[in-house]
């Protein structure tokens, strides 16, 4: 899909990476997380709903960043944003307790009226699944353009009328949960606290620590390993403990701890090793689409999960070519340079 769409003749300079991201953030966060299956994310009302909720979302964060000047850190607390607008202000699900994806969440947690396990797990998920990889793959994809606006300041504001006008359009009537009126603001006053300090971090967060950079197969790891223990203490851990408080901090240390550790590496030049970690988080997404597909348990059709798993490591295995292509030309200007000096 990527390539065909590069190949576009009507989509020339920004608009290529702008109209893949637009397409990948619903793909990754509800397609390929069996979220939205293939026979509910192509219906064609609910493929125009996912689509333009995640896509201007992803979007309209991704610009934020490059205008602002900003770095990863900044876009994932605008993911995480992004996350609070869509759960807790458009779908209420951090507040509804029988919103139909919770399970063991609508009481596992549940306090002052807020499902705080789901909430947690949620930010975190849209912050990385939803805004954080699918920047990153497209960014790896068009690695000239990345420092770059991909949407003129009409098209950013276009964005954004079509994020409010399908926000409010969720809120409105694909629930009929209306949460109070001190737990709804409180959404808004998050969402508002999340991009002011999205908007006043250091340029340089998590860009420049003093180590090294590994083998790229070192960051597959620890994203197969962080996304998998995420998974699990989120969505297994409370069906054999007690007590919520132990969850939400284990989930809170999970993904602080390893954020931590990342940002003590200097990520320039480091293409390959942020695609190993991107792809490494989301294969266990990919394991977990194949086994979807034979839950016989699942009330909704979950028939081609496995085709899109197939597709996303294609995809992938097409992304690492590519950017592996670039390394070894600028590896050879390096070595051109330094004879010519």
């Amino acid at each position: 899909m990527l390539s065909w769409l590069k190949n576009m003749n009507f989509l020339k300079g920004n608009r290529k990476p702008a109209l893949i991201l637009f397409f990948l953030s619903p793909a990754i966060a509800e397609l390929l997380s069996g979220s939205a299956p293939p026979a509910e994310f192509f219906n064609p009302f609910g493929f125009l709903l996912i689509v333009f909720l995640y896509g201007s979302g992803c979007l309209i964060m991704r610009e934020l960043v490059v205008r602002w000047k900003k770095s990863i850190c900044s876009l994932i607390l605008l993911g995480a944003a992004y996350g609070v607008i869509e759960e807790g202000i458009m779908v209420k699900s951090f507040f509804d307790p029988k919103w139909p994806d919770l399970g063991i969440l609508g009481q596992f947690g549940r306090w002052l009226g807020i499902n705080w396990i789901w909430a947690e797990m949620l930010t975190i998920y849209h912050a990385i699944f939803s805004v954080a990889i699918p920047v990153l793959l497209v960014e790896l994809a068009f690695p000239t353009r990345k420092n770059d606006p991909w949407t003129s300041k009409k098209t950013f504001n276009c964005l954004l009328i079509i994020l409010g006008a399908v926000v409010l359009f969720g809120f409105l009537f694909l629930t009929p949960y209306r949460p109070p009126p001190a737990q709804y603001f409180s959404s808004i006053a998050l969402t508002a606290a999340l991009i002011y300090i999205a908007k006043n971090m250091p340029e340089d967060c998590g860009r420049r620590g003093v180590q090294e950079l590994k083998r790229p197969a070192f960051y597959f790891v620890i994203g197969l390993a962080w996304s998998v223990a995420f998974f699990l203490t989120f969505m297994a851990l409370p069906q054999v403990v007690k007590d919520p408080f132990s969850v939400a901090l284990l989930g809170a240390l999970l993904s602080f701890g390893v954020a931590s550790y990342l940002m003590r590496f200097d990520w320039r030049d480091s293409n390959q090793q942020k695609l190993s970690l991107a792809a490494g988080a989301l294969s266990f997404l990919i394991f977990l689409a194949f086994l979807q597909e034979m839950d016989k348990n699942r009330p909704d059709n979950t028939t081609g999960m496995s085709l899109v798993a197939i597709a996303a490591i294609l995809g992938l295995i097409l992304l690492k070519r590519r950017v592996e292509k670039a390394f070894m030309k600028n590896k050879g200007e390096e070595v051109l340079g330094l004879d010519l000096d």
